[in-house]
């Protein structure tokens, strides 16, 4: 589960942030901006990064607070599953990304598998709806959707892509060190689930 001081500091930036948004009193402002500042002070106290950094990337936003959304694309073929190798950590990991702006969460999963892997595919179905900080992820600034989608190869060939440095199949039984950053060794054990067992439902955190 996540710690607490990272729970803590999350929740108040959310508020930080959305009051940002819709305060029209100046003193609420200055509250506010106040806020922010002690969420900037609890993340640079715990970890290493600078107030300057933290301020740009969790401190940052403007709008309503809401979480951000992680979709992976979950690809099998004779009974083993598409792992990309990720060149910021040199560690294993389903093709995935970001949600963007106008696509669909299967037009993103399709997407990152063609550039991480060069495998073209459709998606078949949603697999499962995750919270990050339910599971044995590392801890991490924002408050993460994870999306799994079920997708079939459909052509394309294994290549390399501008974040990746290897694409490769592996069996339930051989993973390789995984970028725990997007998935954990849990999580792909649960995707073999759904290849022994495809009828079960989606999981929903």
């Amino acid at each position: 589960m996540e710690q607490k001081w990272l729970s803590w500091a999350k929740e108040i930036q959310a508020i930080a942030q959305t009051g940002l948004a819709y305060a029209r009193d100046v003193y609420d402002v200055e509250r506010y901006q106040a806020l922010r500042e002690l969420s900037v002070d609890i993340l640079a106290n715990y970890t290493y990064e600078s107030k300057e950094k933290i301020r740009l990337s969790f401190a940052g936003d403007d709008g309503y607070c809401t979480p951000k959304t992680d979709i992976r694309g979950v690809v099998f073929h004779e009974d083993r599953i598409l792992l990309v190798r990720e060149k910021l950590d040199g560690k294993w990991a389903l093709p995935g990304g970001w949600a963007d702006i106008g696509l669909s969460p299967s037009e993103v999963a399709v997407k990152e598998i063609r550039e991480e892997s060069g495998f073209e595919t459709e998606a078949v179905r949603l697999l499962a709806v995750m919270d990050k900080k339910f599971h044995n992820h590392p801890p991490d600034a924002y408050h993460i959707y994870k999306f799994f989608i079920l997708c079939r190869i459909v052509g394309g060939a294994a290549a390399e892509g501008v974040e990746t440095s290897g694409v490769c199949f592996f069996a339930e039984d051989e993973l390789p060190e995984l970028s725990l950053e997007r998935n954990t060794a849990e999580q792909l054990h649960t995707m073999f689930q759904y290849l022994r067992n495809p009828d079960q439902p989606v999981i929903l955190d």
